[in-house]
């Protein structure tokens, strides 16, 4: 007998992977990633000291086939059970995102998660870029940067490029935009989350980092101020989608400056503590966001 009981979910494991044999239909099953299903049985073979497949189509060792046995009773027997709780079985898990990336980006999608997913409860927490508002129970964080992260794991999950955009009304009033350097005088709205230096660089413009004019924290804050006529947007396209499909921002004109976007030195990186990935809620998610924004 061993000497703990081993997980619950690593028994639901066994059993699905012995009756299917195949770990990819056992992940959808189970809605983990083929991953988690072969850490599951071999924390299990772990726990038993024994061999519980024998060979790459997993058939049973006779130690696997005795087991199973018990396993299915086992969960026959808690199936029977009456459960007076409301949501068997459902899991938690908390998201800390910027906001931009959660209105373009994540919410739009979200659906598709939740019916993928039903078991799942998502709860959506804002976080701000550069000041480092994070709600320290999230379970995953998106941040936006280099990158460089020492204090956890992560993975890239958006780059994107930047472009200068504006309202009709804005390029209407303060046009024609021939050239990049038609910029010059013209209101420019700032974001330390996207200097315009990445830009002026990109169209050969020896110019300073703007220090006048209204600043934002967010870039969706930003889009709307620049859909308000407030000056032009330095603006990441992806993020930027929602705005340019309505028509409330749009490029300043037909020259190469204004048609060709930058790539941006930073990106949106999912990032979490060592551990995590281990819950299989947090590894469907990050597999499925990663799939989503690809």
């Amino acid at each position: 007998m061993p000497a703990r009981i081993p997980p619950i979910q690593c028994l639901l494991t066994f059993e699905a992977l012995a009756r299917l044999r195949s770990v990819t239909q056992a992940a959808e099953e189970l809605c983990v990633t083929p991953s988690a299903v072969s850490h599951r049985v071999k924390q299990l073979e772990q726990i038993l000291g024994v061999k519980l497949f024998g060979r790459a189509d997993f058939s049973l060792t006779t130690e696997g086939s005795e087991y199973l046995a018990h396993v299915r009773e086992g969960l026959l027997a808690l199936q029977r059970f009456p459960s007076h709780q409301p949501s068997p079985g459902r899991r938690k898990l908390r998201l800390a995102v910027t906001p931009t990336f959660a209105r373009s980006l994540v919410m739009p999608r979200l659906q598709q998660f939740a019916q993928a997913y039903p078991e799942i409860d998502l709860t959506l927490q804002i976080s701000i870029p550069l000041l480092d508002v994070v709600a320290e129970d999230a379970d995953l964080t998106i941040r936006f940067g280099t990158g460089r992260y020492a204090d956890v794991e992560h993975i890239c999950l958006v780059k994107d490029a930047v472009l200068p955009l504006a309202s009709p009304a804005f390029v209407r009033a303060h046009g024609p935009f021939d050239c990049a350097a038609d910029l010059e005088g013209v209101p420019l709205l700032r974001s330390p989350l996207e200097p315009w230096r990445t830009w002026f660089a990109a169209q050969h413009l020896d110019w300073p980092e703007p220090s006048d004019g209204s600043q934002f924290n967010d870039i969706g804050l930003m889009c709307d101020g620049a859909a308000a006529g407030m000056g032009v947007a330095l603006v990441r396209l992806r993020l930027g989608a929602p705005w340019l499909e309505t028509g409330a921002l749009v490029r300043l004109g037909e020259a190469d400056a204004f048609r060709t976007p930058v790539p941006s030195p930073h990106a949106h990186y999912l990032c979490w503590r060592t551990g995590t990935m281990d819950r299989w809620e947090c590894a469907a998610f990050a597999e499925w966001l990663k799939k989503a924004l690809d």
